[in-house]
């Protein structure tokens, strides 16, 4: 069902009263034939829109516990069987009608609005929610939070976030990302998604991480502070990083990139999260160099300097692309 569906207009439900009754007259009727195949066959061809009120009804006949009922009634008088017959048919349709339509506008009004937020390359963003809780949003991210009293959720669909959650035990704050679920026990934590990997570091409090990996396998695990997992689709691990580690991986929020022993090209691409200019390591040797220090996110100056002064490496520019090699 499209998040965007709006309230049927009476021609769009005499339209799907239509196609109702073609349902029922299809699987409930004894006396469906040929003519009546190809009379539908056409009415389906006369529109579009014929065919998907056709397909919607379909699939209420197959969810409708209503309708259900219907496949397996039969008139037992032969005497005035076809009237019976048409008139319980068009009584039995405008019923479904009412419930396939029903159950469509419940489902639609009683859907969570969902609100997307997004930050460009570079971009850094603080969001302050009704409950007291915050989210940092990182470089290049984008997530849609859920606006129901009920519910609390976000869905992380790229890059990385900071939450400062104010729990609340009866409605927990839930991060859905891909096939898996951060829940809030009282915590502040990050969550960053990178391809099919997820990675959550537990700053404060206790939070739970589920993932449903292949074949629909289910795994959890419940993290502490300092825990840092990372989950997949195959599996979640999770290790341990002191609080100095955490603040410096936590650096971005104050538009800092911190580097402990890490090789230059896992530098270039934590750099390439926040530059449109992108930096590009030639070979595989001046990649495995290691670097120590603190930068900040846009300054590729300073790293490129140290590529070229610190390493004896060359620096080429070329539009867009800053090209290091031996």
């Amino acid at each position: 069902m499209s998040e965007n569906r709006q309230p049927q207009s009476p021609g769009a439900r005499d339209l799907q009263e239509r196609a109702v009754e073609w349902i029922v007259n299809r699987h409930v009727a004894e006396t469906w034939s040929d003519h009546d195949q190809n009379r539908l066959d056409a009415w389906l061809n006369e529109s579009p829109a014929h065919l998907v009120a056709y397909w919607r009804a379909k699939d209420g006949w197959n969810r409708t516990e209503l309708l259900g009922a219907l496949r397996s009634f039969r008139p037992d008088r032969a005497e005035g069987r076809q009237r019976t017959w048409a008139l319980w048919t068009k009584r039995a349709a405008a019923a479904a009608a009412v419930v396939i339509v029903g159950a469509t506008a419940t489902a639609y009004f009683s859907k969570p609005v969902e609100h997307r937020y997004a930050t460009a390359l570079g971009g850094h963003q603080t969001l302050a929610l009704a409950d007291g809780s915050q989210i940092e949003m990182n470089t290049d991210t984008a997530l849609r939070i859920a606006d129901a009293d009920t519910q609390r959720a976000v869905t992380l669909e790229k890059g990385e976030a900071f939450f400062q959650i104010k729990h609340n035990s009866e409605h927990p704050f839930i991060v859905r990302v891909a096939n898996h679920r951060i829940v809030d026990l009282g915590t502040k934590f990050s969550v960053r998604t990178d391809g099919g990997r997820v990675q959550v570091a537990l700053v404060e409090g206790l939070a739970r991480i589920d993932s449903v990996g292949a074949e629909g396998k289910r795994s959890s695990a419940l993290l502490k502070p300092g825990d840092v997992a990372v989950a997949t689709a195959l599996s979640i691990s999770v290790s341990k990083k002191s609080q100095p580690e955490l603040i410096n991986q936590l650096a971005w929020r104050r538009g800092v990139l911190v580097f402990d022993n890490v090789a230059l090209a896992d530098v270039a691409d934590e750099f390439n999260r926040y530059n449109q200019k992108k930096i590009i390591i030639a070979d595989k040797a001046a990649g495995r160099r290691t670097i120590n220090g603190a930068f900040q996110a846009s300054d590729l100056e300073a790293m490129t300097n140290i590529a070229r002064e610190v390493f004896g490496l060359r620096v080429d520019r070329r539009n867009n692309e800053i090209l290091i090699s031996r």
